[in-house]
């Protein structure tokens, strides 16, 4: 016998897997837009007309192997999306999403364990990696009629603000609401007959949980944003005087106890998420009650930075929320002595804060905003002169549009959070 002898990997069953150059090739090329492969066989796949999405087994055993080629050097222009069927794919959930959109591209893969699943071997494949899945849906909760109240408001993927949903938890105003875990809110802290540092999850479908008794020091006034990708923090906001400390929480939801402030302490201010896992706390008014515009960056580990000069007009009670994917936005707040706003201030992938943007829509102080449908921002409610409902959207440009009849009750000192991966 003749020729090179080359290594077989040995799968679950006993069955020896085929090598790639021993696979069972498809003689057919993939031309549609979705295909489910079998393992131990290779595919061509063209994606001249349309992008394909490819489903892999359902029931993979440890060693299966497959692979695909860009037929038409055209995964540049239509990207192959793997759809790994319940498995993990270079140890990522299948929420996550694996596009591959390199021109001539092709991809080995082989699957390694309930741990890692399936893992990419070929050199252009490696580099690779699955992107985080987008939180779709959100929710306004909590705030003050006259009285505090903690009705909450779904807001879907596309932006529509639902009705009242009957409040669970403490009935509270000027709490700090953020996502957590990816999918997932948490309101916590505010003022109900006094400061309090209770909690209340929100899970995936927008179900907002009874109190968790609070850790940390009761306060209201404060910012929240999340970072690291699934985390998120609590920072500054007054306990009877103004403070900077923070309380982060882990990807479970679980509050942590304090730790010592770093920058001014100010009450009055609010956060964004910004770069995709860090983030940035802004504006508020200090403890000699004047106005700021200051700045603290969050690094993706949780760690506050000290006081960036102000950008943009000093005020408090503004209102902050990521959008864009990797960007944040502060809008709406009160400059005192001039009064409610509408102007807006955008921030960079890199955490730089911009000038002043004219305001759209209603001037007004204590409204809530969040992200939602994966790149798109929402505004909400507040305080005019009196008690509003009103929102406006935010696209993936950072654009506010004009205000949208309210539904709901309207209140102001509300806040709001992300949840859900599924529109």
């Amino acid at each position: 016998m003749s020729g090179t002898i080359v290594n077989n990997v040995a799968r679950a069953s006993g069955t020896i897997a085929a090598t790639p150059g021993g696979l069972d090739w498809s003689t057919a090329v993939v031309t549609g837009s979705t295909v489910t492969v079998e393992a131990g066989r290779g595919y061509f796949i063209n994606t001249t007309s349309n992008a394909c999405t490819v489903t892999l087994p359902a029931s993979p055993e440890v060693g299966d192997q497959i692979v695909l080629a860009d037929y038409a050097r055209t995964w540049a222009t239509n990207a192959v999306t793997l759809d790994s069927n319940g498995n993990n794919f270079q140890g990522n959930d299948d929420s996550y999403t694996v596009d591959y959109s390199t021109v001539g591209q092709s991809l080995n893969i082989v699957y390694a364990d309930s741990t890692k699943g399936w893992l990419p071997v070929s050199d252009d494949a490696v580099a690779d990696v699955g992107v985080a899945p987008v939180t779709q849906r959100a929710l306004f909760a909590f705030g003050y009629t006259g009285s505090n109240t903690s009705v909450s408001n779904l807001v879907n993927s596309s932006g529509v603000v639902a009705s009242d949903t009957t409040g669970v938890g403490t009935a509270r105003r000027s709490a700090a609401a953020s996502s957590y875990g990816g999918d997932k809110a948490i309101f916590a802290y505010g003022y109900a007959s006094g400061y309090v540092s209770v909690s209340n999850l929100v899970n995936n479908s927008g179900v907002v949980a009874a109190d968790v008794s609070g850790v940390g020091s009761a306060r209201s006034g404060l910012g929240s944003s999340s970072y690291g990708g699934d985390k998120a923090i609590f920072g500054f906001g007054s306990t009877g005087s103004y403070v900077s400390l923070t309380n982060l929480v882990n990807n479970s939801g679980v509050v942590g106890a304090d730790v010592t402030g770093v920058g001014t302490a100010r009450f009055g201010i609010t956060a964004t998420e910004y770069g995709g896992d860090k983030g940035i706390f802004g504006f508020g008014f200090t403890a000699a009650e004047n106005l700021t515009g200051v700045t603290n960056l969050i690094s993706n580990s949780g760690v506050v930075a000290s006081d960036v000069s102000a950008v943009g007009t000093a005020r408090r009670y503004a209102a902050a929320a990521s959008y864009g994917g990797d960007k944040g936005i502060f809008a709406y707040g009160n400059t005192s002595g001039g009064g409610n706003v509408s102007m807006s201030n955008l921030v960079s992938n890199s955490g730089v804060v911009a000038s002043d943007v004219s305001g759209v829509g209603t001037a007004r102080e204590h409204p809530g905003a969040t992200n939602y449908g994966g790149d798109k921002a929402i505004f909400g409610f507040g305080n005019s002169g009196s008690v509003t409902g009103v929102t406006n959207l935010v696209n993936n440009s950072g654009v506010i549009a004009a205000d949208v009849s309210a539904v709901g009750t309207a209140r102001d000192q509300v806040k709001a959070a992300g949840y859900s991966y599924s529109a």
